[in-house]
């Protein structure tokens, strides 16, 4: 059974992330945003594999920490 990838496999990772920050340069929050959802779904179909799909799901999700909250009573707190 294929298993997700977890060790570093870029054959040039900063030219990557220079590629992935150029595309997103003077780009609005939410074209932004349209643009990771597109390319996760392009490297999604790439891989294919629903399992392996699922381990990065659970990974990515294990990664996230909760927004902070956005009402008034934040707002006063943070300043």
């Amino acid at each position: 059974m294929p298993r997700l990838e977890l060790t570093p496999n870029f054959t040039d990772p900063d030219a990557f992330y220079a590629a992935l920050t150029e595309v997103h340069r003077e780009r609005s929050e939410e074209a932004s945003e349209r643009i990771n959802a597109r390319l996760i779904l392009l490297l999604a179909n790439h891989v294919g594999d629903q399992r392996v799909l699922e381990e990065a799901l659970a990974i990515a999700g294990q990664a996230v920490e909760p927004a902070p909250a956005q009402g008034p009573s934040a707002q006063q707190e943070q300043r």
